[in-house]
């Protein structure tokens, strides 16, 4: 190769096609928060406390506004659909979808997520990305992370999910998810699951595909439908269809 010259890779010409938009290699990407409660965008409080107003326990439960969020989720650029992962260690009381953390008057050191998650690999377009979470298989220690940081002060160090001894025996998954494309709107998802524990553990998959919730203030609602093959096929007037084929045939599409 001459000296100062550039090698040209496959993802080069994905980035001069993208700068051109003669392919929109970017549509698509990690561009869903893990975390939407407790955001300034979804407080309608009287009193300006978005803490207070969106907490983790309401997220479950309520629709957000301005946002989504999910675990090793994607979306395309508008987040008008969402994909992400759901997962169940069958001790939980309910499913997780999403970063759990404590707001700011709950932290002794204010506003903090309590988990742990890793963005490991992504090329400039996202045409393959990696990630990993580390889902315990005990039941998570939601009270006690939110207790003893609650009573601890501002000159005592954070209590961390680490340090409830949740790990001390290796009962965790690790949980990996990739990404790749094969065209824009192509993209291809591996999810991959180690148990690192002693002893065998079961766990729940459920990846999810949705709308973000507009047509509440537009009028124009979605359909989704799972056809004779159990593919999902997701579509909007305005959006098109989608689908979302399963490499399992017989896992059950809820």
């Amino acid at each position: 190769m001459p000296k100062g010259s550039r090698q040209i890779t496959p993802e080069h010409e994905r980035l001069d096609q993208s700068s051109t938009r003669t392919h929109h290699w970017k549509r698509w990407g990690p561009y869903l928060s893990e975390r939407a409660w407790g955001t300034v965008r979804e407080d309608y409080s009287a009193s300006g406390s978005a803490w207070e107003s969106f907490p983790h326990d309401h997220a479950r439960s309520r629709t957000y506004r301005w946002n989504e969020d999910g675990l090793a989720g994607i979306c395309d650029r508008h987040q008008r659909i969402c994909f992400s992962l759901a997962l169940w260690n069958e001790t939980d009381p309910f499913l997780k979808e999403r970063l759990y953390g404590l707001s700011g008057s709950d932290g002794n050191h204010s506003e903090d997520v309590k988990e742990y998650y890793y963005y490991l690999d992504s090329t400039p377009t996202h045409s393959y990305m990696k990630y990993l979470y580390k889902y315990p298989q005990k039941a998570f220690p939601y009270q006690d992370i939110l207790q003893t940081n609650r009573a601890r002060t501002r000159k005592d160090p954070e209590y961390e999910l680490i340090d409830t001894g949740i790990f001390d025996k290796d009962e965790y998954f690790d949980v990996f998810v990739e990404y790749a494309k094969a065209d824009q709107e192509d993209l291809l998802a591996r999810i991959t699951v180690y148990n690192r524990g002693p002893n065998p553990a079961r766990i729940r998959i459920l990846p999810t595909l949705w709308f973000r919730n507009t047509w509440s203030w537009s009028g124009v609602q979605p359909t989704c439908s799972v056809d004779k093959d159990k593919d999902q096929k997701s579509s909007h007037k305005r959006w098109l269809q989608r689908s979302l084929i399963s490499g399992d045939h017989n896992a059950t599409s809820l």
